[in-house]
């Protein structure tokens, strides 16, 4: 691999973007959203993830999270999320804008993480807005209720809704002003997060991808890895950090 244009950028960045998809996730062992076994694969994602399906039937709906919220709860951070957390130790600000719900790279120690399509251990209230942490209650066959009344949902962003929009300025404004992008296990064609890196180019940032085949991206990026970001990213800091110890 020749990392000189990337580590001649790195050298002098201050502000580095983590642009994360789902191929980040797909190491960790977590199904795609599609991917899910058993009676799911007989249902739609569609079916089951908007805001009219809630109310129609919120107790499939939450059976249905609580599914993958099991499948996540068992997994673990890999070493694509811990070189991201590590990264802090290099630049002046890291941000990690991620599309995955799963809350892996907080569990590796990333310090901002914008999380522009929910968080699965997150819930809130329909009508009052309260905040619950899945573990605030224990779901028995039943969609927990707000004291307010309320019907409790998990703060995912359902299909036909929009993005949480402070979130997602404050993930454009990062990118806008970053340095460096790492595109990693997305191909970026889901908008409107896909303007993210689009942002970021216009910025002025290098736009570094990482993905295990070509993507719609590769033309737009200036450098592109192929291979498993588990395995890329780690390599690529390794090296980083023998260059800065030798600029020491």
């Amino acid at each position: 691999m020749n990392y000189e244009k990337l580590f001649d950028r790195l050298s002098t960045a201050k502000n580095v973007v983590f642009f994360t998809g789902a191929g980040v996730s797909a190491e960790s062992g977590i199904e795609t959203f599609r991917g899910a076994g058993g009676i799911w694969t007989k249902l739609k994602p569609e079916e089951l993830a908007n805001f009219n399906a809630f109310l129609k039937n919120p107790d499939l709906v939450w059976e249905w999270y609580q599914y993958r919220r099991k499948i996540i709860e068992e997994t673990k951070p890999n070493p694509a999320h811990i070189t991201i957390a590590e990264t802090e130790n290099y630049f002046n600000n890291v941000t990690v804008v991620t599309q995955n719900i799963d809350n892996l790279h907080n569990r590796a120690g990333s310090s901002i993480v914008y999380e522009v399509h929910g968080n699965i251990e997150r819930n809130y209230c329909v009508k009052c807005h309260t905040f619950y942490n899945s573990k605030d209650f224990t779901f028995e066959g039943k969609a927990p209720f707000c004291k307010c009344g309320g019907l409790i949902r998990p703060d995912i962003v359902w299909f036909g809704e929009m993005l949480p929009q402070d979130v997602f300025a404050s993930a454009e404004e990062a990118a806008r002003n970053c340095n460096v992008i790492f595109v990693v296990g997305t191909s970026a064609v889901v908008y409107p997060a896909a303007y993210i890196p689009i942002d970021a180019k216009k910025g002025g940032a290098l736009v570094v991808e990482i993905n295990v085949e070509e993507t719609e991206l590769t033309q737009m990026a200036d450098i592109s890895f192929f291979g498993k970001a588990g395995e890329v990213l780690p390599k690529i800091f390794n090296e980083f950090k023998k260059i800065k110890k030798l600029s020491l």
